[in-house]
């Protein structure tokens, strides 16, 4: 393709993280960024994630990785429990944006949507709710989309990050699929005790289960299910059941589950894994976050891949003459960091489900350091 002479347009599908960071990243490079998401205005998944070390290196290159910190709950050390309650490991997490300022953030997913979407808002970028494509053409230098309710846009760029299921990446002819790896995720929010200052991990005979802060007054529990069939249970099992799960802990889970007690809702997704093999990009549209690359959540780095996509997309369509060629370049900056984290979380919940944490505490260890190492 030669070098683009039309007007730097860009559609983005899906206002997640992803989507939110690629849009005010191109935004402050002087595109017009238009968003359109199938879900309502303040919809979110899940209580909480975490932002370690190069989610917060790429947020600090946009100015949102200290109004991050403020909104959450800063941490800098991962402690490991084995099955009968003592310590088995410590990781000490990389420092990326200075030793004054900590290495990772616990935080709600309704804070940091907040803060990702108020940026967005800052840099003219306009966002549509209940809107998704519907089909995609090439037209020469512009992608031609037609929308769910049945009217047309033409960009210059299109990019899908909506996603595992992701329709833009069919839209474009690109081919994965979701890989369930024998886990079930629960979370559920609960009051932060005063000794969880870091993420805690503790190992079970059959099962994993943390605490992860997410602010001076609030955490929220995880407990990672193993060796059994993806399901849906209905909603008035959820509680019961994890803490009847998180009976078979000993030590300080006995804490965490009381403060189940209180909780008013659960979450229980299943553990599911993608990557996309050759290219993200198809003409000028091209797919990143979960649609491209979607790890297990053992290495609590899916949020930093989607946001580190987001801002080295638009370095990479900056620097080079053609949309087609940064496109290119950016998957070739992206693929092999990408491949390797969701191996290795994939790795790590294999090594859980055969209870070999202590293989798994050194496999954390090392992703953590690779994955400190510039974007």
């Amino acid at each position: 393709m030669e070098s683009y002479r039309g007007a730097r347009t860009a559609l983005i599908v899906g206002a997640g993280m992803a989507g939110l960071t690629a849009a005010t990243a191109l935004a402050r490079r002087g595109w017009q960024v238009e968003v359109v998401e199938i879900g309502a205005a303040g919809a979110t998944s899940g209580w909480g994630l975490c932002l370690t070390g190069p989610s917060l290196r790429a947020l600090d290159e946009l100015g949102l990785a200290d109004p991050c910190l403020a909104a959450g709950y800063g941490m800098s050390v991962i402690t490991h429990v084995d099955v009968d309650g003592g310590l088995a490991a410590e990781v000490r997490l990389p420092h990326l944006i200075g030793a004054e300022r900590p290495a990772m953030v616990g935080m709600a997913r309704p804070a940091l949507y907040r803060t990702l979407r108020e940026q967005a808002d800052r840099c003219g970028v306009v966002v549509h709710h209940g809107l998704t494509v519907a089909a995609v053409d090439q037209e020469g230098e512009q992608v031609r989309v037609q929308m769910s309710d049945g009217t047309l846009r033409r960009v210059a760029l299109l990019v899908g990050a909506d996603g595992i299921r992701s329709s833009v990446r069919r839209l474009l002819g690109l081919e994965t699929s979701a890989e369930y790896h024998g886990q079930m995720v629960w979370r559920a929010l609960v009051p932060r005790p005063p000794w969880a200052t870091g993420i805690h991990q503790f190992a079970g005979k059959v099962n994993t289960a943390g605490l992860v802060p997410i602010s001076d007054s609030q955490a929220y529990v995880f407990l990672t299910e193993n060796g059994v069939q993806r399901s849906v249970l209905p909603d008035v099992e959820l509680i019961p059941r994890l803490r009847k799960l998180l009976e078979d802990f000993p030590g300080r889970v006995a804490e965490i589950r009381s403060l189940t007690g209180g909780a008013t809702s659960v979450v229980r997704r299943p553990v599911l894994t993608a990557f996309l093999d050759g290219a993200w990009n198809r003409g000028t549209g091209v797919v990143i976050g979960d649609a491209a690359h979607a790890p297990a959540p053992q290495m609590a780095s899916g949020a930093a891949l989607a946001i580190e996509d987001g801002v080295v997309l638009a370095q990479e369509l900056d620097c080079h003459p053609s949309i087609g060629a940064g496109l290119d370049a950016f998957v070739s900056r992206r693929a092999q960091r990408c491949r390797t984290l969701v191996e290795t979380s994939v790795a790590i919940a294999d090594l859980e489900q055969a209870q070999r944490h202590d293989e798994a505490y050194p496999l954390v260890n090392a992703c953590h350091r690779q994955m400190a190492e510039s974007a």
